[in-house]
């Protein structure tokens, strides 16, 4: 049962973006007109703004941890669960209970903290935040502010670059830190009966706080970082990042100035979930903020929201003081203590602490290593090499394919990025719902590997697996008698046949030019309906045009 709270009290406490969440975009979706980060006018009022000027963005982003049970409490976690079915004593803040620490939500900090090159600091300490919103109602939130689980890390991203979009580029951005803290309920604002409902399912769930430093000048780079972060933490386990189910949400802090300049006055974009919005709103904010100072007016430092109707950033409230939030250790916990194996007090059980090293030696295959495997292994192109990784599921069904067919894996790579690819995405289906698997696909490869199909055959049998996915590309040729005509004798009459219905396109070729057999070639196709060997059908025409 929802909880009920009169507007009128929460009124100037609850106006923070509204929890919308939206579809999870894949990399090939994040981009925007703001490419090469050369931000584009997105506002209705065209002035010229000065080309010296330039964006900062910083991110802080909270990455729900991956675990069964709330970061102090045994409450389960459940996305869609009935309002407030998943509160315990604790997180609905009885007097007398007590915050008992999740080891799963430590041992997630420390596995992303160490994939994203951090200090793992041994000793680390719990706060309380103090401050009131309806949905929280300890009146305090219990987070890491004076030391943190993880400090001073990087996080290396790529993004397609290029006037064709097809180029590599590689950036750094720093991670100022990593800390652990519970987050805050939900609030379901009813403006029609003037009230707003409480849920508290979410309220104690456990949450990584990503801090980025202003490392960014762009929505475009923000959003490549924020689909890399995505990536590792998915690779990791820590936290699954359906960003549609408010499982990775990102606040921007962006401002303007010329280089060489101090910063200027930034603002706070909040509760993005979507990488695609995230990139819109920040090449927004940053076009506002240039058109601003460029009027000589002054940029507000203010929280605002995106609206994704309109496409435009609107105030949320002012920061006119620094808020205080009376920060104050919790009592309720003690330091947090991690330990390496050799270094582990006697009389503590190895099996009851959180080991540095052994999360360390734990840590799967990275993005970017996956990457740099599958360039040097293969062949392939560093930008084929960045969309395998970036589709869930895209690199094994590559694998599979190159492991039961005995083409090159350049040749597998164009039919999973071009056909596969391209039939997925016409459809909006993820490559775990593709209708043709990867022993199809190889088997289709290895026919036309072997000389018993042409390439347009191919295409069509491709076409044919995805209508019928019980069938065989070796059974679909059969019916379709698609298998490749290489009988000289029967090709040499459809060759003689074409350059007699043709007299125009032969002298063309005696004359000298010798891309009108192209046309020939096209000619015999379509009598053969693209079965004819390409090979055997250009000597025997360059011999009947000679």
């Amino acid at each position: 049962m929802l909880l009920h709270i009169s507007k009128y009290i929460i009124t100037r406490h609850l106006k923070r973006a509204p929890n919308i969440y939206h579809s999870n975009i894949s990399f090939r979706r994040i981009w925007t007109s703001c490419q090469r980060c050369q931000i584009q006018p997105q506002m209705k009022t065209k002035r010229h703004v000065s080309p010296e000027m330039v964006g900062v963005v910083g991110l802080e982003i909270h990455a729900q941890i991956h675990s069964t049970t709330k970061l102090f409490s045994s409450s389960q976690v459940k996305f869609s669960a009935p309002p407030n079915s998943l509160v315990s004593f604790f997180d609905a803040s009885l007097p007398g209970t007590l915050p008992v620490l999740n080891r799963r939500c430590v041992e997630a900090a420390v596995m992303t903290g160490l994939a994203l090159n951090c200090t793992i600091n041994k000793k680390s300490l719990f706060d309380r935040k103090h401050y009131f919103y309806a949905d929280m109602p300890a009146g305090y939130q219990i987070t890491q502010q004076r030391l943190p689980i993880a400090v001073d890390g990087t996080l290396t991203y790529s993004h397609l670059g290029g006037k064709k979009r097809n180029q590599v580029v590689t950036k750094t951005v720093r991670i100022k830190q990593i800390q652990l803290e519970q987050d805050s309920g939900k609030s379901l604002h009813d403006d029609y009966r003037s009230q707003t409902l409480i849920d508290l399912n979410r309220a104690g769930v456990g949450l990584m706080e990503v801090v980025m430093e202003p490392d960014m000048s762009c929505g475009e780079e923000a959003a490549s970082a924020v689909r890399e972060l995505q990536l590792i933490l998915q690779a990791l386990g820590t936290c699954l990042g359906n960003m549609s189910e408010g499982q990775l949400r990102v606040d921007a802090n962006v401002s303007v100035h010329r280089p060489g300049e101090p910063l200027g006055v930034r603002t706070e974009v909040k509760n993005i979930n979507s990488a695609r919005y995230l990139a819109r709103a920040i090449d927004y904010e940053i076009q506002r903020q240039m058109e601003i100072v460029q009027a000589g007016g002054t940029v507000l430092n203010e929280t605002r929201a995106y609206d994704q109707k309109s496409g435009n950033t609107v105030p949320m409230r002012d920061k006119e003081g620094l808020q205080d939030y009376r920060f104050m250790p919790e009592p309720n916990l003690p330091p947090l203590l991690l330990y390496d194996s050799e270094n582990v007090p006697e009389g503590l059980d190895p099996t009851q602490v959180v080991l540095i090293d052994r999360l360390r030696a734990e840590l799967p295959e990275l993005p970017g290593i996956k990457r740099a495997r599958l360039v040097e292994t293969y062949g392939i192109l560093p930008e084929h090499s960045f969309i395998l990784v970036n589709e869930d599921g895209l690199v094994d069904y590559f694998e599979s394919v190159v492991k039961e067919t005995k083409a090159e894996p350049r040749k597998v790579i164009g039919w999973v990025m071009q056909e596969l690819l391209g039939a997925l995405n016409q459809q909006n289906l993820r490559v775990s719902q593709s209708p043709v698997s990867p022993s199809a696909l190889a088997e289709l490869v290895n026919l036309l590997e072997a000389g018993r199909i042409s390439s347009s055959a191919a295409k069509l049998i491709f076409q044919e697996l995805w209508k019928s996915p019980g069938k065989s590309a070796e059974q679909i040729v059969v019916e379709l008698d698609l298998g490749l005509v290489n009988d000289r004798e029967k090709l040499l009459r459809i060759c003689q046949t074409v350059v007699d219905t043709h007299p125009e396109q032969v002298r063309a070729i005696r004359s000298g030019n010798k891309r009108v057999l192209n046309k020939l070639i096209g000619e015999v196709q379509k009598r053969t309906k693209g079965r004819a060997d390409p090979a055997l059908v250009r000597s025997i025409l360059e011999e009947q045009t000679s």
